[in-house]
């Protein structure tokens, strides 16, 4: 959500700052339907003011014996003008409210400004492409042909975008989660939490996904929501909170299911693990203070890249353009991982600056100790990383020539001492 009061005080940066996202200007028609908003509240301040004026008159006339008729009709006129006038200054503020939901989070300085992917930022690169001296395999074909990656009974369990894993491959994918939860509650300070699966419209509403982007979420006849990313219930931690400033940078992480319908995804990444319907994944949530959320941007860019180091993993890391950012960003790093049965590098992490655009959605602030005043707090979230497109990173970066996979050191404790998976394991 957007700060109103900034919008009024500099409407040519607001406008600017959505040409960044290729979207027309739009404070104009926002500041026509504040200035309505605020002249009909306005008036029915005025007409209560006066009712209740013409209230004591009443009372006063009637004490002394008078005839209170016409201050009685007056009173009741003007009951009846203020609910109209209420009632106006309502449709008003959901017009306002309407608009200002479905624009998007506007872009930092330094954010390379384009339409698209084509304009992301190369920012560094970690590791060498590994040479395998055969022909590389998709991680799907490696995973069928030991056995242990079944799309067709999936299919016939729960439709297309789904997979069984089996024996090695599905305890691969519980050691890197793992792996992963252990390394970022050790070494990087985040504490795990285990949110619900379900949440409430509320909490969309909190973190961008609703009402926007309802298409994409799978919704239960309760009237819950499956969760698209963990980030939604530990954002939400905040909602409707006013923390102590000095306590933060609050840093949660959890791994979860995430369910997505991948609406207008059709025809994309239709074989494999890449692309699913329900997937796992570590997520990191941070709650900062305003000035703290340009350093922990860096910070928890940083704890994705070290999980990815650790596995040995080739990646590159992208600064994403304008057009390209995700609703309720402000600032995106990319964590791209070299896949060497497709050829090419893939997103496996996103890590974004929210800055006060969630807070404002969920009325979540900070206030220093012995201040009254109250600001909105800083949100940030970022995957810590995709288990399911780490196991696709891992099966293909670390296949053999006769279809087996070795077992990245950094996993073997978790894997019960097994260096290598072979058909049958």
């Amino acid at each position: 959500m957007h700060d109103l009061r900034a919008i009024r005080e500099n409407p040519a940066a607001f406008d600017e700052g959505l040409k960044r996202r290729f979207l027309e200007p739009q404070s104009s028609s926002i500041l026509a339907l504040d200035e309505a908003h605020r002249a009909l509240l306005t008036q029915a301040q005025e007409l209560q003011n006066r009712r209740n004026e013409a209230s004591k008159e009443v009372g006063q006339v009637k004490r002394t014996g008078g005839d209170a008729s016409a201050l009685m009709a007056e009173v009741s006129a003007l009951k009846d003008r203020l609910a109209e006038l209420e009632q106006a200054a309502g449709a008003k503020e959901g017009e306002l409210r309407g608009i200002l939901e479905g624009l998007p989070n506007l872009p930092m300085d330094d954010v390379p400004v384009g339409p698209d992917e084509d304009a992301n930022l190369e920012v560094r690169r970690w590791g060498t492409p590994v040479e395998l001296g055969f022909e590389a395999k998709q991680h799907f074909e490696l995973g069928e042909a030991l056995g242990l990656m079944d799309f067709e009974t999936a299919a016939y369990l729960s439709g297309a975008r789904f997979v069984v894993l089996k024996g090695a491959i599905a305890r691969l994918e519980r050691a890197l989660a793992q792996f992963m939860l252990n390394t970022h509650i050790s070494e990087h300070g985040y504490t795990e939490t285990a949110p619900p699966f379900l949440v409430r419209d509320v909490a969309l509403y909190g973190t961008g996904q609703l009402p926007k982007f309802e298409e994409d979420l799978f919704k239960t006849d309760s009237g819950h929501y499956l969760i698209p990313t963990s980030e939604v219930p530990m954002t939400n931690y905040a909602a409707d909170q006013i923390i102590e400033r000095e306590s933060l940078p609050h840093r949660y992480t959890a791994c979860t299911p995430c369910f997505r319908s991948e609406a207008g995804s059709a025809g994309r990444d239709t074989r494999g693990l890449i692309r699913m319907h329900q997937f796992q994944k570590v997520e990191m949530v941070a709650i900062t203070a305003p000035d703290q959320s340009d350093a922990e941007l860096e910070r928890m860019t940083g704890c994705a890249e070290a999980i990815m180091q650790a596995l040995e993993l080739p990646y590159r890391v992208l600064k994403l353009s304008s057009g390209d950012m995700g609703f309720g960003a402000r600032k995106t790093y990319d964590l791209e991982v070299w896949l060497p049965g497709q050829g090419q590098y893939r997103e496996i992490s996103s890590c974004s600056n929210c800055g006060d655009f969630q807070a404002r959605r969920m009325k979540a602030r900070c206030r220093a100790k012995g201040d009254k005043k109250t600001e909105f707090v800083h949100t940030l979230n970022g995957s810590g990383v995709a288990t399911g497109r780490a196991l696709v990173a891992v099966l293909e970066n670390y296949q053999q020539a006769d279809g087996s996979i070795r077992v990245p050191e950094v996993l073997r404790p978790y894997m019960g001492g097994i260096e290598v998976i072979a058909h049958g394991a």
